[in-house]
């Protein structure tokens, strides 16, 4: 199972303690995945319908646990493709008309198995409401990348009305969401890892929340490796060219105009550095005789390479 199908299979066994936050998570999962049918006699049916056995199993519970009321349940397979579709009907009126005045969805229909376009903000008035809305929002319609691969959050909605209510929803727990067009639908989206483990938080999938910071940890554990084996490398790769080209100024001085011309410190230096290429500027400090510091060793390097250049211009010349 893909980590976004472990987040919602926590979920579906998450249930609020409070009937005002089981409410509120089922107008959630109704509003984004499901319709109100009205009848020919003007009575009123509830289809909720979703490709994830979590979010049936959710759907269920709350219905039974929340309102005591029976659901009819039927599962369609596609053999071709290999997947399975749930319908979650409540076909009894007065029952549907409990529900749907509990999360005054009442007055959100238009025609027959017309979608729910927003909730009405009493309903998510207190923050654990919020959560519960939240989390049944991401059960019916939302998606969760691999935290290996990337970090992506998002909810899709089916009106600009509905992705902005969820954005500032979001946002309401100080989260950085955003809203982007996709086809016919609105995406609510969050990017960074930090923001993901927030939200995992607040949806109270804690078991998946120590997932991803696992994934985060190990992450930025290589990432810092990576970090310092680079710099190290670069550090190493600078030194070698350096060492390169003090040599190279070394027997150029030397197949011109000699090393007696240089003074006795450079000239034991030019020395040293051409029996050991690839010591360090510490490691010839401390065999030059007397010792000499590492800052010392680079100043003469460095006269040695301001003699070599004088010695090209002036052939040049």
């Amino acid at each position: 199972m893909s980590f976004s199908g472990n987040v919602k299979e926590e979920l579906s066994h998450q249930i609020a303690q409070a009937r005002h936050c089981q409410i509120a998570e089922l107008a959630a999962l109704i509003s984004m995945c499901g319709a109100v049918v009205i009848t020919p006699g003007e009575k009123y049916r509830i289809k909720i319908h979703t490709e994830k056995i979590a979010v049936a199993r959710k759907c269920f519970t709350l219905v039974t646990k929340t309102f005591n009321i029976r659901t009819d349940i039927s599962v369609r397979r596609n053999l071709e493709k290999g997947s399975e579709t749930y319908m979650l009907v409540i076909r009894e009126h007065e029952d549907a008309l409990r529900i749907l005045q509990a999360t005054k969805l009442i007055g959100e229909r238009e025609d027959a198995y017309s979608a729910l376009h927003i909730v009405d903000p009493i309903l998510v008035q207190q923050p654990c409401c919020k959560r519960a809305f939240l989390r049944g929002a991401f059960l019916a319609a939302g998606s969760m990348s691999d935290p290996n691969k990337a970090y992506h959050f998002e909810i899709v909605c089916t009106t600009v009305n509905m992705a902005e209510q969820l954005r500032r929803m979001m946002c309401s727990f100080s989260m950085d969401a955003k809203i982007v067009a996709r086809k016919k639908m609105y995406v609510v989206y969050l990017k960074e890892g930090a923001q993901l483990v927030d939200m995992l938080n607040i949806m109270e999938a804690h078991v998946s929340l120590m997932e991803l910071e696992n994934v985060r940890i190990l992450k930025e554990m290589r990432n810092a490796v990576n970090r310092k084996v680079n710099c190290e490398t670069a550090n190493i790769n600078k030194t070698v060219s350096a060492a390169v080209k003090q040599v190279e100024d070394i027997r150029y001085i030397q197949q011109t105009i000699g090393l007696d011309k240089l003074s006795d410190g450079l000239k034991e230096m030019a020395i040293l550095r051409l029996e050991h290429p690839d010591a360090t500027l510490k490691e010839l400090g401390e065999i030059s005789d007397p010792p000499v510091g590492k800052s010392g060793v680079n100043h003469r390097l460095r006269k040695i390479g301001e003699i070599a250049e004088d010695v090209r211009q002036n052939k040049e010349d």
